[in-house]
């Protein structure tokens, strides 16, 4: 990993600042970001930008393979209670110990989880709405911003199919599938409400229909919400993991028939395993048929509604009541940046709240806080517009095919390796797979997934996930960086391997199967 390089020290006019204020005033006069020090500012951040800079470009792998209590150690080393050392001195400690360790997503052998390499002009308006300090709750605190933001959420509802939609921008998928359920579960007590329910009666009849596969926010909502332990009814998926539509109807008469009440139905648009989608316009014909909300969560396939090839993996999504997105998986944007849509505007205002000294009534101003469960919020919109701008709708759709792609591309080059075994199949960018060598018992096979991760984690040389599908323990390659070629991914694949095969080598309880495998 790249050594820390020295940052530049403040510019001689914030020293010249600091000297003219008294004591009791000086920390907030060359501190903060004011008239007065937007020299101090400009000379901060171009140190920052450019020691960032050359640890992108010395990166070697994922990440340093420091051992975690070395890096407790290094983090209780820091005497946060101390006089202050100064920015230059403070922002040079802080890249010794963040930087200097931090997981680099853009590394060719970072392959485990839903994190990809970012946009540079995401990143170029990240320090722009960081520096400005925007909050998009009300009108009056982010004037044009707001206006910005309901444009992108315009944008991506059209994108969807919503052609009069709306929606708000959230910290990520889970936020943004706790809003959806909170919706759904108002719309589904005032319906009740009407037949002369109680509130109290309702609530504990309320089901989520899902898969087995859907995200464990969905399981997690509904326990935040208030609902029953067995408010979430998984229904049965194919052979593939996905939602069953003769199965989905079967389950929601059942629900029916027993006095329950359909909260919602949620399918996923890019499971967070297999990557796969639900047949979503089957799905939303049962849905329509038992007047149930449809929710998609498509927090991970989102990047398929600007796909010049696969757009119709979404056919359907915009019969659905709402969606989520995540610009930070599939846009290639800095976390966070997500969005909840709704195709019928009305829904958001279940959520709308309103106090004197913020949104009052009589306000007619576009306060976004009507739709947000958050109050202050950032302008994490700004990274996509200046990303569209920037790229344009279809280079980040070239972007998403090319992952893709490259996913599709594994899979065929692993389809008939001796060591290594594909366990699914998927339509957007993961790769399950497990060491499973001729002579080698499974339960031998079970056993080295964790281990392989954890060696390879250990060591920072690649970065794996492992999970467990329909009961067999897997490794997985999540493929989100566009600039990843085939080579890149047979190297890591190799780690695998040779890790693999020393650790049978070298552990006693796989002696047997090590000397099958060298037969």
């Amino acid at each position: 990993m790249p050594s820390a390089r020295p940052l530049v020290a403040p510019a001689a006019s914030a020293a010249t600042t600091a000297h003219a204020v008294s004591p009791s005033t000086a920390p907030a006069a060359t501190s903060l970001l004011t008239t007065a020090t937007a020299g101090a500012y400009a000379s901060t951040l171009h140190a920052v930008v450019d020691d960032v800079a050359a640890r992108v470009a010395a990166v070697s792998q994922p990440w340093s393979g420091a051992s975690r209590s070395q890096l407790a150690a290094l983090v209780d080393a820091v005497d946060l209670d101390a006089p202050g050392v100064g920015t230059d001195a403070a922002l040079r400690e802080t890249a010794d110990l963040y930087a200097t360790h931090a997981v680099w997503f853009h590394d060719p052998a970072y392959a485990a989880h839903l994190n990809c390499p970012v946009a540079l002009p995401a990143v170029g308006a990240e320090a722009m709405l960081a520096a400005i300090n925007t909050s998009v709750d009300t009108y009056d605190q982010s004037t044009v911003a707001t206006l910005m933001e309901r444009r992108l959420v315009t944008w991506t509802a059209e994108r969807v199919g919503y052609a009069a939609g709306d929606g708000v921008f959230t910290s990520g998928g889970t936020q943004s599938n706790l809003h959806a359920l909170f919706l759904a579960r108002e719309h589904a007590v005032e319906r009740e409400r009407r037949t002369g329910a109680a509130r109290s009666d309702v609530l504990p009849r309320l089901r989520v229909l899902t898969s087995a596969s859907s995200h464990f926010s969905v399981a997690r909502s509904a326990f935040l919400l208030g609902l029953a332990d067995d408010a979430v009814v998984t229904v049965a998926a194919d052979a593939d993991g996905r939602l069953d539509p003769a199965a989905l109807a079967g389950a929601l008469a059942r629900v029916l028939a027993a006095g329950d009440v359909v909260m919602a139905v949620v399918a996923t648009a890019g499971t967070t395993d297999r990557g796969c989608v639900d047949p979503l316009a089957a799905v939303a014909d049962a849905c329509d048929a038992a007047g149930a909300w449809l929710h998609v969560d498509a927090a991970y396939g989102c990047g398929l509604l600007v796909s010049p090839t696969r757009r119709h993996l979404l056919d359907g999504i915009e019969r659905s009541r709402s969606v989520t997105v995540d610009y930070h998986k599939a846009f290639f944007q800095p976390v966070s940046a997500s969005a909840l849509l709704v195709r019928d505007p009305a829904d958001l205002a279940r959520v709308a709240h309103h106090a004197d000294y913020l949104n009052p009534l009589e306000n007619a101003e576009p306060n976004q806080v009507d739709k947000s469960l958050q109050t202050t919020r950032r302008f994490d919109a700004l990274k996509l517009w200046a990303t569209l701008r920037a790229l344009g709708a279809e280079g980040i759709g070239r972007m998403v095919d090319a992952v893709c792609d490259l996913a599709a591309a594994v899979h065929a080059d692993l389809a008939d390796d001796p060591d290594l075994r594909v366990v699914a199949r998927t339509d957007l960018s993961t790769v399950l797979f497990r060491y499973e060598p001729a002579g080698l018992a499974r339960e031998h096979a079970d056993r080295l997934v964790p281990l392989v991760r954890r060696v390879l984690f250990e060591s920072g040389r690649a970065l794996v996930a492992k999970t467990v599908l329909d009961g067999v323990p897997c490794l997985k390659l999540t493929l989100l960086n566009p600039d990843v070629t085939l080579d890149d991914v047979r190297r890591v694949l190799d780690l695998v391997r040779t890790t693999a095969q020393a650790l049978v080598d070298t552990d006693e309880l796989l002696a047997d199967d090590a000397t099958a495998v060298a037969r």
